[in-house]
């Protein structure tokens, strides 16, 4: 199989991935790496960086497909090959997988143990996007801690995708600052960032992360106890998730949706949404998000009084979480169950059995430190021993119960005045960042001033400018005369003057797509096919410079100012060749072209006439050839050949003037 065609498939299995469907995403990345495993020339640098691609998409299929065992092993062996082709962004790959694979297990340590060392091989590479993208990662893990240094990070990234104007990544963050602040209990500012992220979604058309995003809003509202707008936005993204054929996020919505009318009392709704989000994860396979429904359509039936149908769906989900090893639904299930055994006024009451499940439930979660759910099901074992008249193990557990209940009380306190400092600091970090923004947004205005952009964006991104050019066309221009005009005129009216004829040049030079380059003294130059390249650069410039000869009128306070006597006249010249375009200057950027074709267009303007366009036999020849293949006679141009003259630095030259027909004017 050609490499490209082992390129192709990375390309789908990256597609598949971003659609969800691991399942072929993983077939993919191992067709690939079973080709690869056929060819001999196991050291080709270029095989084994495939390779790479190949494992980096299977790692990415395997971790979210939960899998995570096989997505270490697969990043594991991708380091290996990454570091056999001595390619940094290979290397660096490698190590964000095996980063976020540890974030999997709760590693931490080991998550920004790699993230920090691909974060210094992008460094090296000026891979801002890269950089950027690693620390969004870093932030994730300490958002996992509940660390105030997820913010920070978060911005971090934002800054860096706002400066080399990477949408869809700053999208992201927007929504990412979102949950940050909801996981701080700042939720106006939470819905300010997902309001953000919303719209910069829908202007990408990303109806996926629209989808997502109208469900992070639902949950603010949510939690601020505004059930039904939180019902409005949950109804815009099952709309979302129907019209893409999201089945994961759209079942995700509607367990959500199913808790808020369990909140509200509406019991019946609530089972209805529940069952819908269970028919899609039975339907995809998620056997754990299948039992965390069926652990709350237990909950919900017994709210209701069937008893019966309260233990059916604990029971499955107990099965289905003692199958997969998900333990907190193990614990949770467990503890429901017992509870239900526990009433009285259930016909399978049974004493026993409710002691018994109270009191599993219990172990797990203490082993697992989940206090909140001690809590929980103590209060349940201790009314239990209660209504049993079971009065020294109703003693020893209500002590057990009010001491769990201060420490979750406790947490809860720490939690808000954690909460609180972070709200803090996150003010104080976006203050900061607005500050930050501000400069860089008048860094960047200023650079648009004194730069091309598209040098401007690049010199941005930390680019060194360098480029060739192997044709292009270049324009001088000087006002006839200007030193004796400026010697009679005051010095504002001399800058007047300037500054009106340059900026009528400016506006010719932008509306025929050319780029102006410099201004001395009187002088003007631009060029055509740089920075930017084009075919028609000849045509380009031919257009401006008849423009600018033709239809520059002075205004009447600039025109009276002038010297008595004095005619306003400018001279122009062009010539076509190739140049080399780069930033001169480190502390004060100035783009500038040069070459020999350069110097000949400045001769051409100083050796020309004032009123007209003075221009090669080579740029002549190529406008004549261009208008003859495109069959355009750019409005009329022809070219009145001149005698030969001797052009300093140059000897004899034959050149042209530039005009309009005469049956065309």
């Amino acid at each position: 199989m050609k490499h490209e065609e082992l390129q192709a498939k990375i390309c789908q299995a990256d597609a598949e991935n971003i659609k969800r469907d691991f399942a072929a995403a993983q077939m993919l990345c191992n067709e690939v790496l079973a080709e690869l495993q056929t060819t001999e020339d196991v050291t080709n640098k270029e095989l084994l960086s495939i390779r790479c691609s190949a494992l980096h998409q299977l790692a990415i299929a395997q971790r979210r497909g939960g899998k995570p065992d096989e997505a270490l092993a697969t990043a594991e062996e991708e380091l290996i090959i990454a570091n056999m082709t001595q390619n940094k962004p290979d290397i660096a790959q490698a190590k964000v997988d095996l980063g976020a694979t540890y974030h999997y297990f709760n590693d931490f340590k080991r998550t920004l143990e790699y993230y920090s060392e691909a974060s210094g091989l992008y460094e090296e590479l000026n891979d801002k996007k890269g950089i950027a993208t690693v620390v969004l990662y870093i932030g994730m893990a300490y958002s996992k801690l509940n660390s105030p240094l997820a913010f920070e990070y978060y911005v971090k990234a934002l800054a860096i995708y706002e400066d080399i104007g990477y949408t869809s990544g700053i999208a992201g963050i927007l929504s990412d600052l979102g949950n940050e602040y909801y996981r701080i209990g700042s939720y106006p500012k939470s819905l300010e960032y997902h309001a953000k992220a919303l719209a910069a979604h829908m202007e990408l058309g990303d109806r996926r992360m629209t989808g997502g995003t109208l469900v992070n809003i639902g949950l603010v509202y949510s939690s601020l106890g505004e059930f039904e707008t939180a019902l409005e936005y949950y109804d815009k993204a099952l709309f979302e998730f129907d019209e893409i054929g999201e089945k994961v996020f759209k079942a995700h919505a509607m367990v959500n949706i199913g808790s808020v009318y369990d909140g509200l009392g509406q019991r019946d709704k609530a089972l209805e949404y529940y069952g819908n989000a269970y028919s899609q994860y039975e339907e995809l396979g998620n056997t754990s998000d299948i039992a965390t429904v069926f652990v709350n359509m237990g909950d919900t039936y017994r709210e209701i009084g069937l008893l019966d149908k309260s233990l059916e769906f604990n029971g499955k989900a107990l099965k289905l979480s003692e199958e997969i090893d998900d333990i907190k639904n193990t614990a949770l299930s467990m503890g429901n169950i017992g509870i239900v055994y526990g009433l009285r006024k259930y016909e399978g009451y049974d004493a026993a059995k409710a002691e018994e499940y109270l009191l599993k439930a219990l172990a797990i979660f203490d082993e697992n430190g989940d206090r909140s759910n001690i809590a929980v099901f103590l209060k349940s074992l201790t009314e239990f021993y209660e209504q049993e008249e079971r009065w020294k193990d109703f003693g020893i557990n209500l002590k057990k119960y009010h001491a769990v209940k201060d420490e979750v009380q406790s947490d809860e306190a720490k939690k808000s005045a954690q909460q609180l400092e972070q709200q803090k600091q996150a003010a104080e970090r976006e203050k900061t960042l607005t500050i930050e923004r501000e400069r860089a947004q008048a860094t960047t205005a200023v650079l648009h001033q004194v730069l091309p952009p598209s040098i401007a964006t690049r010199l941005i991104k930390g680019e060194k400018i360098a480029d060739y050019f192997t044709s292009i066309s270049i324009l001088f221009a000087d006002i006839v005369g200007f030193t004796p005009i400026a010697s009679k005129m005051p010095a504002r009216k001399v800058l007047a003057f300037l500054n009106y004829v340059f900026g009528e040049f400016d506006r010719i030079i932008e509306h025929h797509g050319c780029e102006k380059i410099k201004t001395i003294g009187d002088g003007y130059m631009a060029v055509a096919g740089a920075p930017i390249t084009c075919e028609d650069h000849a045509e380009r410039i031919a257009h401006a410079a008849m423009e600018m000869m033709g239809d520059i009128q002075l205004p009447e306070d600039i025109r009276t100012s002038l010297p008595k006597g004095v005619k306003f006249s400018i001279r122009i010249g062009v010539h076509i060749g190739p140049a080399f375009g780069g930033i001169v200057g480190e502390k004060r950027f100035v783009y500038d072209i040069y070459s020999d074709a350069v110097n000949t267009a400045a001769r051409m303007e100083s050796h020309g006439e004032p009123g007209r366009i003075h221009v090669s036999e080579d740029f002549a020849f190529h406008v004549q050839n261009r208008m003859d293949m495109t069959g355009d006679d750019l409005g009329g141009i022809v070219f009145e050949e001149r005698e030969e003259i001797e052009i300093k630095g140059k000897g004899r030259m034959k050149t042209y003037f530039m005009k309009q027909s005469t049956v065309n004017q």
